[in-house]
């Protein structure tokens, strides 16, 4: 079997590879091949045995009440393996929960996702039935093998585009958001990833991180797509993940920064058959990326975002260690653009990250967040960083600019658009200004080009915009503060509506 190397995975433009099935069809193609290795309990399963395994636990779970979402409370392991292939299977969309989150905040999430069955097992099942609400169903997944299953009827048929999965972000700059990824979206991922990293026919992908984030789940799907093996351990820890990267044959693991030093700390080293580690979930420290250059570490360092089913820019060890800080250049059908008061901005110049491509969520589960985060160009990120002459990405951090409101995330650049479209403005500039009740509240700045009142312009702004996002202060001046090289002075625009 030979499968593409970097540079040659095939492009998903007539969408052969968007299966709506997985699991179905890698168990038809090669239904020999191992698919999935459990670390912990040493057992194995190829593809058509864990085909079989799936399709009972989706013929318990199709047995359970109601048509909607299906959330889950489980840690990673073969359960949460198995439901996530189950879910869709019979056409529903899959909510994975982090059973580390507060019962107040789990309860919110079950209730915005509008949750209608809620699986668990015997070490979250009284979480699951703290947060659930009188409506939602709570089942432990070791009671969901159903027989009827056997039969290996047809999965239901979906389009590419639908629902598959919500996943909520992390909410480090606000309330978690419930993102929306389809079929599309991920199988999409799993090409543009094949690129940059390539596939060898015998792979094996350790996943040692929280299954119910991105980066734990997609080595699953992404090793499915491929045809090779997923290794699963339910936990990281840095002496035994070192000794199942050596045991195991371990050619790609997926860390985040703090995993990596522990396992350097530990006195790690990478057996020959490793190939990649792929380093995201937030900036690499550079004395890292340089402890990685010394020990022979094949660091990937890569940018991405739940709302992009994970990679957007990755960065080759080459690449790395030539030019440290760096996320590398985008991924293939990936669009990266530096926005700065509503431009895009030339090579080495800083401005929020703004993704588009065919990885990029439909949207939120909030009509509202939805509407604020996207624009003409695409997903705008909330985090700063700047393009260099080459096309590789730097990330600086968060945007400085984006103004957290009562919670909610808003663009200045998107409300500043929207206030430009309105023919008596001839320009505008928006900020965040402290605020008792909010936190922040939107305030801008207004050159008038004609008869304009505060009143008209926020109602035309109500059209383009959710209602959190339109500026509760509005200053009306001759001209806007600029600095030197032209770019709006936000520090002098917050002093003039503070």
């Amino acid at each position: 079997m030979t499968l593409p190397g970097p540079g040659e995975w095939p492009v998903d433009s007539d969408r052969s590879l968007a299966v709506t099935d997985l699991l179905r069809a890698r168990a038809e193609s090669t239904p020999d091949r191992t698919l999935l290795i459990d670390a912990d309990e040493d057992d194995r399963w190829t593809a058509a045995e864990f085909d079989r395994r799936v399709a009972r636990t989706a013929a318990g779970i199709d047995g359970l009440p109601g048509e909607g979402r299906v959330g889950t409370l489980l840690s990673t392991g073969v359960p949460f393996a198995e439901v996530a292939f189950a879910v869709p299977r019979i056409g529903r969309t899959l909510v994975p929960l982090n059973v580390r989150l507060d019962r107040e905040t789990l309860a919110d999430q079950v209730e915005r996702a509008g949750i209608e069955v809620l699986l668990c097992n015997g070490d979250t099942a009284a979480l699951a039935r703290a947060v659930a609400g009188d409506d939602v169903t709570v089942a432990d997944v070791d009671a969901l093998d159903d027989s009827t299953g056997d039969g290996g009827a047809p999965s239901d048929p979906r389009d590419p585009d639908a629902e598959r999965l919500v996943m909520f972000t992390s909410g480090t700059t606000g309330r978690p958001k419930g993102v929306r990824l389809t079929t599309a979206n991920l199988v999409a991922s799993a090409s543009a990833s094949a690129d940059r990293l390539g596939v060898d026919p015998d792979d094996r992908w350790l996943i040692c991180l929280p299954m119910y984030h991105m980066g734990g789940l997609a080595p699953l799907l992404r090793s499915t797509v491929y045809g090779t093996t997923a290794v699963l351990q339910r936990e990281f820890d840095a002496d035994e993940t070192a000794e199942v990267l050596r045991e195991r044959d371990v050619t790609g693991v997926s860390l985040v920064p703090t995993a990596l030093t522990r396992l350097l700390d530990a006195g790690w080293t990478p057996p020959e058959s490793l190939r990649f580690v792929l380093l995201g979930g937030g900036p690499a420290p550079a004395d890292l990326i340089d402890r990685c250059e010394r020990h022979e570490v094949p660091v990937f360092p890569t940018y991405g975002l739940t709302e992009t089913a994970s990679q957007v820019a990755t960065a080759t060890p080459e690449e790395a260690f030539d030019h440290e800080g760096t996320v590398g250049r985008p991924l293939r059908d990936a669009t990266v653009s530096i926005v700065a008061d509503g431009s895009e901005q030339p090579p080495g110049e800083a401005g929020e990250v703004v993704v588009d491509g065919p990885t990029v969520t439909p949207g939120y589960l909030d009509d509202a967040a939805t509407a604020a985060a996207f624009g003409d160009r695409g997903l705008y990120t909330g985090d700063r960083g700047y393009l260099d002459a080459d096309g590789r990405l730097w990330i600086l951090g968060r945007a400085d600019d984006v103004i957290v409101t009562g919670g909610e995330n808003v663009r200045p650049a998107k409300v500043a658009d929207a206030l430009r479209e309105h023919p008596a403005v001839e320009d505008a500039a928006v900020v965040g200004v402290p605020d008792d009740e909010w936190g922040e509240r939107v305030a801008a700045l207004v050159v008038p080009g004609g008869d304009l009142t505060v009143d008209d312009l926020r109602a035309r702004a109500r059209d383009e915009l959710p209602a959190f996002a339109v500026p509760k202060t509005v200053r009306f001046v001759d001209r806007l503060p600029r600095t030197a090289s032209g770019t709006v002075d936000r520090e002098r625009a917050r002093e003039l509506l503070a």
